[in-house]
């Protein structure tokens, strides 16, 4: 069957695809991520070259933001310090909902080599925001990341949209009915 026989019949051969709008929406939040890159160390000239012709980080639909109110996630990449752990803190707040964080490398991870002998090293980039995937190395391989990205995306493809608002709401109606009962109390 060619090209333009396709054309005038699309739905021959299996052109239709059933599935749920939680699951199209989330398809489409899947392949369509921009990240915000907080590169720090040696793990950032390793995101170079994932960003580079070789590797080429947007085949998997991400695209850099260089702010983080447009970010959809953000890349934390090597030795996170104290200093840097509130600029990381207030980035990640400012972005929107929902976001996302890959931390990469061991610094960025558990602190890598320098957290035994430094006192000015973050213990892990998740001791100040949620991380959802980590991507171990020191530094890791380009296409370790991409491995990373890969997770992210199928943890984005298999979130649940709608019942995640019901539960929200859910929540926030049990804590004003605790919250009622103890302002009854006193």
């Amino acid at each position: 069957m060619g090209l333009l026989n396709k054309l005038d019949d699309p739905y021959y051969g299996g052109g239709i695809i059933l599935g749920t709008l939680e699951d199209v929406l989330n398809w489409g939040r899947s392949k369509s991520d921009w990240y915000l890159q907080f590169g720090l160390a040696c793990c950032a000239i390793e995101f170079m070259a994932v960003n580079a012709s070789h590797f080429d980080f947007m085949r998997f639909g991400c695209i850099p933001r260089t702010s983080p109110r447009q970010a959809d996630f953000m890349i934390v990449s090597g030795t996170v310090t104290m200093k840097m752990a509130e600029r990381i803190k207030t980035l990640y707040e400012q972005m929107a909902e929902p976001r996302y964080v890959i931390s990469m490398g061991s610094c960025a991870n558990c602190g890598g080599p320098y957290w035994e002998h430094g006192y000015h090293v973050l213990k892990g980039v998740d001791r100040v925001i949620p991380v959802d995937v980590y991507v171990p190395g020191c530094p890791p391989r380009p296409e370790a990341l991409e491995e990373g990205m890969i997770k992210l995306q199928k943890m984005i493809n298999e979130q649940a949209i709608f019942n995640k608002r019901k539960r929200l709401r859910e929540a926030e109606e049990k804590e004003k009915s605790v919250s009622d009962v103890v302002l009854s109390q006193n």
